[in-house]
């Protein structure tokens, strides 16, 4: 084939994700853009197969299959609770092909460059230690071997960087001398324990900026791929999934109040100093009751309804809705507030309330429902802990200390809805639940909605 219409079709693809991308920012167009990434995508791929001499199509044809199967059912059956640890299997599927690929080439070619042989080492450390570190992040929310607490050792940091130091000597080998093959699975081992030790002192509270960054690390991991075998789209592809990463890992870095630096070296986890449970709870908490709250419906003109992970948990996001519809027929300004970390990665609680058929409109953001709360009559906060606690502006020794937080204990009334008085992922108590102005709903999320719908129904 004609390498000017390998190029053309090279240059289609990368527009289309380019565009896509583009796309995915705003709901309306969101599906379009994920359509057109997707065509993207398949031209890529079809096109790479034509410009290579592929010697047998059918371990193509059935790998497509076998991958295409495997990918189908998981996306079929997975719930919307367990999506993170989804995206971090993903993440780290893409760091593992990117490995075994560049091995590949390493073993098979026969002439090698300084670039290639940098291409090659780049893509053993980062996509190996992207493979690891996002098994360890699948575990950790999926709880099958490791709780999601920090995992911490004596020179934790030092043994890191030993090991990562150690890594980087062997890629310095592999450019020297590329002919050993052997110095790469070397390489791939360091960057293996090097992946599981960055991943195992991040808490469950901190899960969302690992994920982001091991995001970006399949992204740089792919893109260094691109240049092993000389592959135009794989580089374009790779260097915007690394960067998009890069720049939303910053801005859950900042909504979290974590520094970039800390997260790099895995140094992120909950503190054990402050309160306890019960010096900030004894005697001032005030249960409630699905018709009380009816009647503070009944009173309000607008209620904030904030989400959380536990709102995913009791998948009670079509109920909320059903309340939501319930009481703006009876007049009542209804918006949701939405944390940029509100569940376990970005946009989880965007997504969730999307698949109610929630109107995006009334998603507001953490800056501008902080800006009104002062109005809101009722704030209804489902599953949320951490991102509502208080400690956040009070306690700059905690660590949730400086985090921004969204302001509910500045509305006139807070419900909260909540299992028990058990802690986030932050493990820490909660004063918003002791305050005046606040009630506890003790109830499963998706029956205390069903309850007060019945509630407000009767009043």
């Amino acid at each position: 084939m004609s390498l000017n219409v390998i190029n053309f079709v090279y240059l289609m693809a990368a527009v289309l994700f380019v565009v896509g991308i583009k796309m995915l920012t705003h709901p309306r167009t969101a599906v379009r853009g994920n359509l057109l990434s997707a065509v993207g995508m398949a031209l890529a791929i079809i096109i790479t197969l034509f410009d290579h001499h592929i010697i047998d199509f059918k371990l193509i044809l059935l790998g497509i299959v076998i991958g295409s199967g495997i990918g189908a059912l998981l996306a079929l059956r997975i719930k919307m609770t367990a999506m993170p640890q989804m995206v971090a299997l993903l993440n780290g599927f893409g760091g593992a092909a990117s490995t075994l690929v560049a091995g590949v080439e390493l073993m098979t070619r026969g002439e090698f460059t300084t670039s290639f042989t940098v291409a090659v080492a780049a893509s053993g450390l980062i996509g190996a230690v992207t493979f690891w570190g996002s098994l360890v992040a699948f575990d950790k929310l999926q709880e099958f071997v490791l709780k999601g607490n920090p995992i911490h050792f004596p020179a934790q940091q030092t043994v890191n960087f030993i090991v990562l130091g150690a890594a980087v000597a062997v890629s310095a080998l592999i450019v020297l001398f590329p002919e050993n093959a052997a110095l790469y699975w070397v390489l791939v081992g360091l960057a293996s324990v090097l992946g599981i030790l960055f991943a195992i002192p991040v808490g469950g509270a901190d899960m969302p900026v690992l994920i982001c960054l091991l995001n970006s690390y399949s992204g740089m991991a792919a893109c260094a791929t691109g240049f092993v075998i000389d592959n135009s789209v794989l580089i374009i592809a790779g260097a915007l999934v690394g960067s998009s990463g890069i720049i939303l890992t910053n801005i859950m870095c900042k909504a979290m109040n974590r520094s970039l630096g800390n997260v790099l070296v895995g140094a992120i986890g909950a503190a054990e100093s402050g309160p306890s449970a019960d010096a900030v709870y004894a005697g001032r908490i005030k249960s409630t009751s699905a018709e009380e709250i009816a009647m503070l419906f009944e009173a309000a003109s607008r209620v904030l309804i904030v989400p959380g992970y536990g709102l995913a948990v009791s998948q009670a996001q079509h109920v909320v809705r059903d309340l939501t519809h319930l009481l703006e027929q009876r007049g009542t300004d209804v918006m949701f507030g939405i944390h940029p970390v509100a569940g376990r990665m970005p946009g989880h609680m965007n997504v969730l309330l999307a698949e109610a058929n929630i109107p995006y409109d009334k998603l507001k953001e953490m800056d501008e429902v902080n800006g009104e709360m002062d109005q809101v009559d009722v704030a209804v906060v489902v599953g949320a802990n951490d991102v509502v606690n208080p400690t956040a502006k009070t306690d700059p020794k905690s660590v949730i200390g400086g985090m921004p937080i969204i302001e509910v204990d500045r509305a006139k009334t807070v419900v909260v809805i909540k299992r028990s008085l058990s802690p986030g992922f932050a493990g820490i108590p909660n004063p918003l639940f002791a305050k005046d102005n606040t009630l506890m709903f003790f109830a499963d999320g998706k029956k205390a909605f069903l309850d007060l719908i019945a509630a407000v129904k009767e009043s």
